[in-house]
């Protein structure tokens, strides 16, 4: 018996894997700039190798810093304040 993935998306992508092909983003996708305070808003899209949590879809954050070619946001969910490294190409002016 093959010992199966449990992966963070294993059986329920369909909907999230039908669109947002990685050829299609453009350029501008990845060469986006954010201030440090700057509001944005996470939106995952593009391939899914650096993709955040879907949890964290749609959340407005706070840009603390850049880190290489991504970007540092705290996110507040509820009353928990998280700290994610997202790359720039899910990140959308907010």
């Amino acid at each position: 018996m093959t010992k199966r993935s449990h992966g963070l998306f294993v059986g329920k992508t369909r909907h999230l894997a039908r669109h947002h092909m990685p050829s299609q983003l453009s350029v501008n996708a990845h060469i986006k700039k954010f201030n440090v305070g700057d509001k944005v808003a996470i939106i995952p899209k593009g391939n899914f190798r650096n993709i955040p949590h879907p949890r964290y879809r749609g959340r407005i954050g706070t840009v603390v810093e850049k880190r290489g070619s991504a970007y540092v946001v705290d996110v507040r969910i509820m009353s928990a304040k998280r700290t994610l490294v997202v790359p720039v190409v899910h990140l959308e002016k907010a």
